[in-house]
């Protein structure tokens, strides 16, 4: 089992008090799988992805990655397993705006020491990035952007894709195609996607569903 949460529970302390928002979620993922991550604003979607990835910590439960429970790691470890094995797609792209798209690309694979020049050229062609190789992000649009970050993602091959709205900002025949190339790329390097989104046609394309309302499992 790649993926194996246990009974997830996070609290976050707000101006009038503590406010449950995952209580006791579980859920479980193998290589090759493909989950959709639905739910209404607020339901504690994107709280899951980031404790999934290791962004943050759970107050209660496990998250265990190739049977490591990284709640027990130290800030070092759980960065080593972003690095090896976790890929995260956030909604704002979070490039960095003094690399050109090829070294944003690369950035993720070099960390991991397993960049593939052949694989990258191949992935950037195939997102239509060829031609935007030396720009920066500030001369690229939005959806070009999004583009880059989900390259730079894949180019390190992890084993676990964690994507929070990742077609967001682009318009749905973009999209479609965006998503295309995510579910394919996956697919070759064997990877997991688990992926947030609010669009009803997207997450029909995935192999799985979990919908979460409220903080539970609906």
């Amino acid at each position: 089992m790649l993926l194996r949460v246990t009974d997830l529970i996070k609290t976050h302390t707000g101006p009038d008090g503590a406010v449950v928002i995952l209580k006791g979620i579980s859920m479980a993922m193998n290589r090759g799988e493909t989950l959709a991550l639905t739910g209404e604003s607020g339901s504690g979607k994107s709280t899951l992805l980031h404790l999934v990835g290791g962004l943050d910590q759970p107050d209660g439960g496990r998250v265990e990655i190739d049977g490591v429970d990284i709640g027990a790691l130290n800030d070092a470890s759980r960065a080593a397993i972003r690095r090896d094995k976790v890929g995260v797609i956030f909604q704002q792209f979070n490039l960095i705006p003094s690399l050109s798209v090829a070294s944003n690309i690369a950035f993720q694979a070099r960390l991991a020491g397993v960049e593939n020049l052949d694989w990258i050229r191949d992935l950037t062609t195939r997102m239509g990035l060829a031609d935007h190789m030396t720009k920066y992000p500030e001369q690229l649009s939005g959806g070009q952007q999004q583009r880059v970050a989900i390259a730079r993602t894949l180019a390190a091959r992890p084993a676990l894709v964690l994507a929070d709205e990742p077609t967001g900002n682009l318009d749905e025949t973009t999209a479609d195609t965006v998503l295309d190339l995510m579910l394919a790329l996956v697919a070759e390097t064997n990877a997991a996607l688990l992926m947030v989104t609010h669009s009803e046609r997207l997450a029909g394309r995935m192999g799985r569903r979990l919908h979460l309302r409220a903080g539970r499992v609906a």
